[in-house]
C-alpha cells in the first residue's frame, strides 16, 4: 500500500474508535429509588464533617484576608 493511502485509514479507524468511545457513555442509569439512600447518607455530602469545615474556613480567610462570602456569591473582593 501507499503511504496516503495507510494515513488515510488510519484517520478513518481512530475516528471510529473515537467515535466508539464516545457513545460508551449514553447508558447511563437514573438512580433507581432503592439506591437512594446510598446518596442520603452523611459521607456523601460536601460538608459532612463541620469541624473541618471550620478549619477550612479559618485557613482561607487567613490566605485571602477575607471574611464570609463562601455561601453566596463569591469572596471577600467584592469580584463574585
Amino acid at each position: 500500500m501507499n503511504h496516503a493511502l495507510e494515513n488515510r485509514l488510519l484517520k478513518k479507524l481512530l475516528m471510529l474508535l473515537l467515535i466508539a468511545a464516545c457513545t460508551a457513555c449514553t447508558g447511563m442509569q437514573t438512580v433507581q429509588p432503592w439506591e437512594k439512600g446510598k446518596l442520603a447518607k452523611k459521607e456523601m455530602t460536601f460538608d459532612h464533617d463541620a469541624l473541618e469545615n471550620k478549619f477550612a474556613e479559618h485557613i482561607y480567610s487567613s490566605k485571602e484576608s477575607a471574611f464570609g462570602g463562601t455561601g453566596v456569591g463569591g469572596g471577600g473582593c467584592g469580584c463574585n
